[in-house]
């Protein structure tokens, strides 16, 4: 079966079955989408990358009911003596006005372990759902995500979280070289820029989804309720 997408319907061949995907949350942490955070220390608005919440809500739920089904959420964040913080990455924060490891409203801003590292209490993880620690934007760099991937036989993988055009693009191309399939959901998503969002969204539909595909959460939750009907039976 396939999930209503651009360009082309996802998966590639059909093969959607909830034991072969997993929905993927990217960085749904106060530092992001929080008051006091390094998104909102930074000035910008924080309701563009909020805007993710609620569509993200709603397939979170669907796909905690369906068995098999793996759910995988991510935290970006830095050691407490910050020996994993590039000294560049570093630098650039200072200039954006939110330096990595200082201390801010949600404390030390991207550091592990501090308020502002959290995922925000909307979509609070279950026991039995996966919380993958990151140091970089994306989730495959220095994680074990491909292993756990591929040890669970996942190969769909549907991107949501925050923000598009940083972390979640970064993992979907990370994800593309290694031959998973991709799917993101626009509207699970948001951008510090909404030019920068949309732009991210095109770039992946090109060449016939040079990344994967496009989609959003109504499909998403439909495709999904069509894997827990062939649960039930």
């Amino acid at each position: 079966m396939h999930m209503i997408s651009r360009p082309y319907s996802f998966p590639f061949d059909g093969d959607l079955r909830a034991e072969n995907t997993a929905l993927i949350i990217i960085d749904m942490q106060i530092d992001f989408c929080g008051k006091g955070g390094y998104i909102d220390q930074m000035g910008y608005d924080l309701s563009l990358t909020r805007r993710a919440i609620e569509p993200i809500q709603r397939i979170l739920n669907c796909a905690r009911s369906i068995d098999g089904l793996t759910v995988i959420h991510t935290r970006e964040g830095h050691r407490e003596d910050l020996s994993d913080l590039p000294a560049n990455k570093r630098w650039r924060s200072k200039q954006a006005g939110a330096e990595i490891g200082s201390e801010g409203p949600a404390g030390r801003i991207l550091v592990r372990n501090q308020p502002g590292w959290n995922i925000i209490e909307e979509l609070t993880p279950l026991p039995s759902e996966i919380i993958l620690d990151k140091p970089g934007k994306g989730c495959f760099y220095a994680t074990d995500l491909d292993m756990i991937l591929r040890t669970k036989g996942i190969r769909n993988l549907i991107l949501t979280g925050i923000t598009t055009d940083v972390c979640v693009h970064t993992t979907m191309r990370e994800a593309n070289d290694r031959g998973y399939e991709c799917v993101l959901l626009e509207d699970c998503t948001g951008a510090t820029e909404p030019a920068n969002c949309q732009a991210a969204l095109n770039m992946i539909t090109m060449q016939g989804g040079i990344f994967g595909a496009v989609s959003d959460s109504e499909a998403g939750i439909s495709a999904l309720r069509q894997l827990q009907k062939k649960t039930v039976k």
